[in-house]
């Protein structure tokens, strides 16, 4: 039995085809790229918000621990108080002496307001007093409310008819009983409640 040989090879038939099929496959490669980049910065956008927002909560936890060791830190209310805005007069230092409860509640909070300040990008915090009426019918203050507002990661350059756009540029507002506390725009804002 004699085996057929094979016909000879003719270039001609095949010419440009592997040109146009690397074409394809560099173009379906690049595209596939591009797909994971955007996706790895969604993913870091989301990781980031995720260890700011974590970071926050610890902030509210220190506080909630200051208060707590101060040994009249209810009775010093009107110190922890304030807004986005509050600044903090020049407290006595209570790491070098002993201070009395309003020295130490002036002296944590002006130490809490820096830790926000310097760990979140642009970090605010607001603190409110949440009134509960106590068992003679008057208010006083049981909780405190505390607001930490940092930068927003979100692309806010998108469409502005965005339904999810449009809900992320509009800040929350926190309704306190007696007054409202509105998240500064442009920041996202994490709330949580303590008790002295």
């Amino acid at each position: 039995m004699r085996l057929s040989a094979m016909p000879p090879y003719t270039p001609g038939r095949q010419r440009g085809m592997t040109l146009i099929e690397s074409l394809v496959a560099l173009t379906i490669l690049a595209v596939a790229v591009l797909a994971m980049l955007g996706v790895q910065l969604r993913t870091l956008v989301e990781t980031r918000t995720s260890a700011h927002r974590a970071h926050a909560v610890r902030l509210i936890d220190d506080l909630a621990e200051r208060i707590g060791a101060n040994p009249q830190g209810a009775a010093q209310a009107a110190i922890y108080i304030g807004d986005f805005t509050a600044k903090a007069p020049a407290p006595p230092r209570c790491d070098q002496r002993a201070c009395d409860p309003a020295e130490l509640a002036r002296w944590d909070m002006a130490e809490w307001r820096d830790a926000v300040a310097q760990s979140l990008p642009q970090g605010q915090a607001a603190v409110f007093a949440v009134p509960e009426a106590d068992a003679s019918g008057t208010a006083a203050a049981r909780q405190f409310g505390l607001v930490i507002g940092w930068s927003a990661n979100e692309d806010l350059h998108g469409n502005t008819d965005d339904a999810q756009t449009q809900a992320l540029r509009t800040p929350f507002v926190v309704d306190t009983g007696s007054a409202a506390v509105k998240c500064p725009s442009g920041l996202i804002c994490h709330v949580a409640y303590v008790q002295p």
